[in-house]
């Protein structure tokens, strides 16, 4: 998979893209937003097809689940796996993955992932909370970042980079625009299109951890929260049959625009209860690949 592989297609900044709620406004009447009913998860699971189980935003909880992880062949975990990417959290969910029987798990970080962020791994939210932890009660001189990522031995940790599963193209990205002074942010417009344009062209699934403005993206509080340039180049340039995602919690569910299919699966809803399943979707096996 090329790093970029934005070709001839030009994605433009949105002149709203710093208010998503009016920009919705603008954009929702030329839009197609359909509700998309999910699949039952006691369906069998095929030999010609591959079986995607997604979540995302679990925060730590995954030991309060009450509902079983329906079987498949690859598992996709959006971020949030953590409250704040401590060491410890980091080493639960890890042998949460590892308890799991799907053959393949991704994940990316979110922007809970505090210790994956250069940007974040030493703010003073981090600090309070590993002050008491040294060097050498840690075991390692490594810097905090390399250790919090090396933790994740279970699952194919994705960065801006992809990876092709039974010869479907599967890229992962944490970004999202910035909120409050968490992990993976950047500023709306350039900043987040910059890495939008990382995405190649030919992903069958896409993985953010934010939601494209429009899908899966409406707040409690009434505004919109996704990314007008994710949207411009899911659509526009991208074209994957799936885009999963998380982020915003009361988002949850499966809506399409006819050619993409967006998926929130956040776990957590806005409380913080991890009450929400996940959710399966199959794509049929390409020629020339089995599961044996």
């Amino acid at each position: 998979m090329t790093e970029d592989s934005s070709k001839e297609v030009s994605i433009q900044i949105h002149p709203l893209t710093h208010n998503p709620s009016e920009a919705w406004e603008e954009l929702k009447n030329v839009q197609i937003v359909k509700k998309v009913y999910p699949l039952p998860l006691n369906m069998p699971v095929s030999s010609k097809a591959v079986r995607f189980v997604c979540m995302s935003d679990t925060h730590s909880l995954t030991s309060h689940l009450k509902f079983p992880i329906p079987p498949g062949d690859v598992f996709i975990h959006a971020g949030d796996f953590t409250r704040h990417g401590l060491l410890n959290e980091i080493k639960e969910f890890n042998k949460f993955l590892g308890k799991l029987p799907h053959k393949y798990k991704v994940v990316i970080a979110g922007n809970h992932e505090l210790t994956f962020d250069p940007s974040t791994s030493d703010i003073e939210m981090i600090q309070c909370h590993i002050s008491m932890l040294s060097l050498e009660q840690r075991g390692s001189s490594k810097s905090l970042e390399k250790e919090a990522r090396d933790l994740l031995t279970n699952c194919i940790y994705l960065e801006d980079s992809g990876v092709d599963i039974y010869g479907l193209k599967i890229y992962g990205t944490p970004w999202q625009p910035e909120f409050c002074n968490w992990a993976f942010n950047l500023p709306r417009g350039e900043a987040c299109l910059a890495k939008w344009k990382k995405i190649p062209t030919d992903v069958d699934v896409l993985v953010t951890h934010s939601p494209p403005i429009g899908h899966g993206d409406f707040c409690v509080t009434g505004v919109r929260a996704g990314c007008v340039e994710l949207l411009s180049t899911v659509q526009a340039r991208v074209k994957p049959k799936y885009h999963i995602f998380g982020h915003i919690h009361e988002g949850y569910g499966i809506t399409t625009d006819g050619q993409t299919i967006f998926i929130n699966c956040s776990t957590c809803n806005s409380s913080y209860k991890p009450v929400n399943s996940p959710i399966i979707f199959d794509i049929p096996l390409p020629q020339g690949y089995c599961k044996t």
